[in-house]
């Protein structure tokens, strides 16, 4: 369970980051002590050399003649670690000190006189080599290699020691900014365990968005976020208001029916026209349920034949008053939308129209609209001829259940399912006289 935490994933990557990195650190440190550990140990070879020059003699044959007592006690204690060896130039061994006994000298394969060869010997030693020529009194001359050697141990010791001291203070300091970095993760991770903590109090009803202070870049998904909970709340009070509406529209048809089971044989037209009426009632807010509001629609909707179908409808449901529709619109006019969602709000406005209109209705539809420095797919208009709403009637018709005029049938929600389903849908809803009728106009703003 842990892997799928976040700052489990990050402290993990981090520790290896760091564990890389030291282990590197770790690496470059070792190896320049040694380095630094050899070239010292090389400068102390080459005084040793200096130190048997000085002490060495040559008599008048050209012999060479050592002291019995060297500057260094350690030349005189066998296996001491520190050696000499003096040879001739064609590697005939002349000499060796006491701490040398039983010990093989190495020769370098190539050295000039006057130069010093410093590498490590099969043996695993230091060894630094200095080829020297001497010449005595009597102008003999004799070539000489004197070599001093010293084991490898003290070196590897003085590098172990540095490493055991640099892992302990490496592990050290790795424990302790392990210890930094996970509370700095915990101190950043914090607004995104905020959010989780408000969502739940979303989730259970203590909070109705997201309300905390959260950093800048944590601003955009907070805003989606509130957005989502509002669209949903949104979701679901119209489909409160749709049962809330279903059951209202439904008392006054079954009243009528309980009042008719006495005499059922006498009422049966009566009978039947109240059960038309409910099913009318059931099957519309089903459709006004299904409508799905601000979505992001993946297929357009051809908005003209929308209008055309719609049309048609009407003229047989308003036969009886012989209206006449204007209609001036594109052949194509495809919007992104609900087919659902258009079909309720172009339904509801020109149903209104042929309502309330004496006999003419001018539908307008105009392509790529600006309104209120927004861009917009496609403008809607519909007008009548009819009286147009009373002043100060205009934003009570867009309120639940209350229609423009009491005495016409209705149930007052029409203009509130066009005005929910425009704003959900991030469009815009406008309403006036009709300049060219003198009645309703309707202006729908459609993204």
């Amino acid at each position: 369970m842990r892997a799928k935490s976040l700052s489990f994933r990050l402290l993990v990557a981090e520790g290896l980051v760091l564990a890389v990195f030291f282990v590197l650190v770790a690496f470059v440190l070792e190896q320049g002590f040694r380095d630094s550990a050899e070239k010292a140990l090389q400068e102390r070879l080459q005084i040793q050399i200096y130190s048997l020059l000085a002490a060495a003699e040559l008599d008048n044959n050209g012999e060479l003649i050592m002291p019995p007592s060297l500057p260094d006690p350690r030349f005189d204690n066998p296996g001491s670690g520190l050696y000499g060896f003096i040879q001739q130039a064609k590697k005939k061994l002349l000499w060796r000190s006491p701490s040398a006994i039983g010990l093989d000298v190495s020769s370098p394969s190539e050295l000039s006189a006057g130069h010093f060869v410093f590498l490590i010997d099969k043996q695993k030693r230091y060894a630094l080599h200095y080829d020297v020529i001497w010449q005595t009194m009597s102008g003999i001359e004799r070539e000489y290699i004197v070599t001093v050697e010293e084991d490898a141990r003290f070196v590897s010791d003085q590098v172990e020691q540095l490493q055991k001291t640099l892992r302990l203070w490496l592990l050290a300091i790795g424990i302790v900014l392990i210890s930094i970095q996970f509370a700095l993760l915990r101190w950043s991770l914090a607004p995104l365990r905020s959010i989780a903590k408000d969502l739940e109090a979303v989730e259970q009803g203590r909070k109705t968005h997201l309300d905390g202070q959260y950093p800048t870049e944590l601003r955009g998904l907070v805003g989606n976020l509130n957005a989502f909970i509002g669209i949903e709340r949104a979701h679901l009070e119209r489909y409160r208001n749709n049962l809330a509406d279903l059951a209202h529209s439904l008392k006054t048809p079954l009243a009528i029916l309980r009042g008719c089971i006495e005499s059922f044989s006498a009422n049966t037209e009566t009978v039947k026209e109240q059960i038309s009426r409910i099913d009318e009632i059931v099957e519309y807010q089903l459709h006004r349920a299904a409508a799905k509001g601000e979505q992001k629609a993946i297929k357009t909707v051809d908005l003209s034949v929308i209008i055309n179908k719609i049309t048609a409808s009407l003229n047989k449901v308003y036969l009886d008053k012989n209206i006449t529709f204007d209609i001036n619109m594109p052949n194509a006019c495809l919007i992104y939308c609900e087919e659902g969602d258009l079909y309720e709000i172009v339904g509801n406005l020109m149903d209104n129209a042929c309502k309330w209109c004496r006999q003419n209705i001018k539908i307008t539809v105009s392509l790529k609209q600006r309104k209120a420095r927004r861009d917009f797919s496609a403008l809607l208009e519909i007008e009548d001829d009819g009286p147009g709403i009373p002043v100060g009637k205009f934003n009570d018709i867009l309120k639940r259940g209350v229609r423009a005029d009491e005495n016409i049938d209705g149930h007052g929600i029409g203009m509130t399912v066009v005005y929910e389903l425009t704003g959900l849908m991030g469009g815009k809803l406008e309403g006036g006289k009709s300049a060219a009728l003198g009645g309703m106009r309707w202006s729908v703003y459609l993204p």
